[in-house]
């Protein structure tokens, strides 16, 4: 039996990257599993894994932007599954700029995204786990919400705002049974970082210098992180609530 059965996760942003290999490792350890993404074909092809697996799972394009989105994919989800247990909220987008060159459309997207992408899953999803008698929460922060790394203003205010929101919301609801805990990754091989690698004018160079940044000298992969979605989402990690967990590679420690 998996430490997950017979419970029901949601993860956003599950199309590829770390959303994705967290909602595959939640599923193998016998969750229910709601893979929501706004790219479909993306979304509907980690199910296709999941189901393929021998899991259960199904796809729901939501928007962590939109409430509407994100009130159905709770929803949705609850319908299908008759329960919540497990949240994790991952969707994000990476935009660059010091807080001098950052457009306040660019801001306002980073904000709307990450910080309140994750307050409105919280919004939507909380009621529904105090009614299952308890849950498990697990926000995506990030590193660079503790240490600063050169042009990165926006995405970090966002992902330092996630920390705070995790905190606050574990206090608040620690009395229902209700775990909320962030993780903060270093870089991790996502398609989000290939796209910036890509982008830039030397790949190679800038690989090696973000590499450069982690003690162990290297990026992280998706499905080390998604190991530590299933350690928090599961009872092994009863009684921890409003932890904020690096998983860097020794980067924070190490520094840029």
């Amino acid at each position: 039996m998996g430490r997950l059965e017979n419970k029901v996760a949601i993860v956003t942003g599950a199309g590829m990257g770390i959303g994705q290999a967290a909602a595959l490792a939640l599923a193998r350890e016998g969750a229910k599993v709601a893979v929501a993404d706004i790219d479909d074909a993306a979304g509907n092809a980690t199910v296709d894994q999941i189901r393929a697996a021998g899991g259960e799972a199904f796809f729901q394009h939501a928007d962590v932007g939109s409430t509407d989105d994100v009130r159905r994919l709770v929803e949705e989800t609850v319908a299908r599954f008759g329960r919540l247990d497990v949240l994790v909220n991952n969707a994000g987008v990476a935009i660059a700029g010091t807080v001098t060159e950052i457009s306040e459309e660019d801001w306002n997207r980073l904000i709307n995204i990450h910080l309140s992408g994750t307050w409105r899953g919280m919004k939507f999803a909380i009621p529904h786990m105090v009614r299952g008698g308890g849950g498990s929460i697990v926000n995506m922060a990030s590193v660079q919400a503790i240490m600063g790394i050169q042009g990165w203003s926006g995405y970090s205010a966002a992902k330092g705002g996630i920390i705070a929101l995790t905190q606050q919301a574990a206090v608040d609801y620690g009395g229902r049974n209700i775990r909320v805990n962030a993780i903060a990754p270093g870089t991790i091989m996502t398609p989000m970082n290939e796209k910036i690698f890509a982008e830039a004018e030397d790949p190679d160079e800038l690989i090696g210098t973000w590499n450069s940044w982690h003690a162990l000298g290297r990026f992280g992969q998706p499905e080390e992180v998604a190991d530590l979605v299933v350690f928090l989402a599961s009872d092994e990690s009863s009684f921890m609530t409003g932890d904020i967990i690096k998983i860097d590679g020794g980067m924070s420690i190490k520094g840029c």
